[in-house]
């Protein structure tokens, strides 16, 4: 195959100002692959809600603050353009459509590594955080860590799937919950919990109970899930979701957002032997779960799991589930100029589904 024709420079997005919403487009100088390595020309970028927490050094889970001048983004789609050394048998090839999640590399020897649990590496290396991510149009990644798109997806439609497509795909596996079961997606409207819906009712066969602002409603409701709670109207979640289940509740409750009240009353919605999966991070000072009493806990057999996004067999098993047509992410497209906006309307609440950067 002919080696494609790589510029000298290229645009990127970065946070100019970080503790605020600010992004400034910036050229950079195209980097050369290094031993093991692979660059890629980016077409596409999905925006997640992570980034906006990164940007605004609003997660105290995070040791440092954000550097002025870095690059975000961590659901990255395009081509191998080039091969570092060390690349010759390597699964992957130039001309290869490839994807870049938030765990842009694992060290391969930790314990978490070495368990088959890449996405908890001890030393991994996170996209857009003190690594270069994806709002841009040239990036360098370890060769034996992407992932590879089917010819099938497009590449708009790929790219919010490495983030919030596996991301949920893992959280639902570990519910425990059988097809047949009640499974509440609290967030279910946001970029995560559509497709969250969208896995559990239609891959899985959950019963899925979808909670959220009443503005999302039609979009959870196409999106599978059996009955729909608005957080704004309902006097009492808890009540409203023993009434759609037998009075039981339900077996499972995924937290696809990032709000504090939804992991507060999370427990309350689940019957004997129900299961929490955390997914969402709060940001700002932490907030213990309310709900979270060692009698409740232990009287009603509960259990509360975290679950960070997934391993690099799960975003491959992620896309051969959108290959199939089974979910399809909710998203619209804009250009790379546009991102500040973009983070604007997220931090007001207001996005539906995904935004797809286009990167060209």
């Amino acid at each position: 195959m002919t080696t494609p024709e790589i510029p000298k420079k290229y645009k990127a997005a970065i946070y100019d100002k970080p503790g605020s919403i600010s992004t400034k487009i910036q050229e950079l100088d195209v980097p050369e692959p290094g031993a093991g390595e692979v660059l890629i020309n980016l077409t596409h970028s999905g925006v997640c809600h992570s980034d906006m927490g990164v940007m605004m050094n609003s997660w105290s889970i995070l040791p440092f603050p954000t550097q002025a001048g870095q690059v975000g983004g961590h659901e990255g789609v395009g081509k191998i353009v080039k091969m570092g050394p060390g690349t010759d048998n390597a699964a992957v090839k130039i001309g290869d459509r490839v994807g870049i999640k938030w765990m842009a590399g694992i060290c391969e020897a930790c314990e978490a590594c070495r368990a088959g649990m890449d996405a908890n590496c001890f030393n991994g290396k996170i996209s857009g955080y003190y690594t270069p991510g994806t709002f841009q149009q040239y990036v360098l990644s370890p060769a034996n860590y992407v992932t590879p798109i089917p010819e099938s997806l497009s590449s708009e439609v790929a790219a919010p799937l490495l983030c919030a497509g596996v991301t949920v795909y893992s959280a639902l596996r570990k519910t425990n919950a059988e097809s047949g079961n009640w499974v509440i997606i609290s967030g279910a409207g946001g970029g995560l919990g559509h497709l969250a819906v969208q896995f559990s009712a239609k891959g899985i066969g959950h019963r899925v109970i979808g909670i959220d602002h009443s503005s999302k409603k039609d979009l959870v409701l196409e999106s599978g899930a059996e009955h729909f709670i608005p957080v704004d109207g309902t006097s009492d979640v808890a009540e409203a979701v023993k009434a759609l289940t037998d009075g039981l509740g339900a077996h499972a409750v995924v937290v696809c957002t990032a709000n504090n009240a939804a992991y507060g009353s999370s427990l309350e919605l689940l019957r004997f032997g129900g299961r929490v999966v955390c997914v969402g991070i709060p940001e700002g000072d932490v907030v213990p779960m309310k709900s979270a009493s060692p009698g409740l806990i232990v009287g009603k057999a509960l259990q509360i799991v975290g679950s960070a996004v997934g391993t690099r067999k799960e975003a491959i098993e992620t896309m051969n589930f959108a290959a199939r047509g089974i979910v399809k992410t909710h998203y619209r497209v804009e250009k790379m100029d546009k991102l500040t906006s973009v983070f604007e309307e997220m931090h007001k609440g207001e996005l539906k589904g995904r935004v797809v950067l286009d990167l060209s």
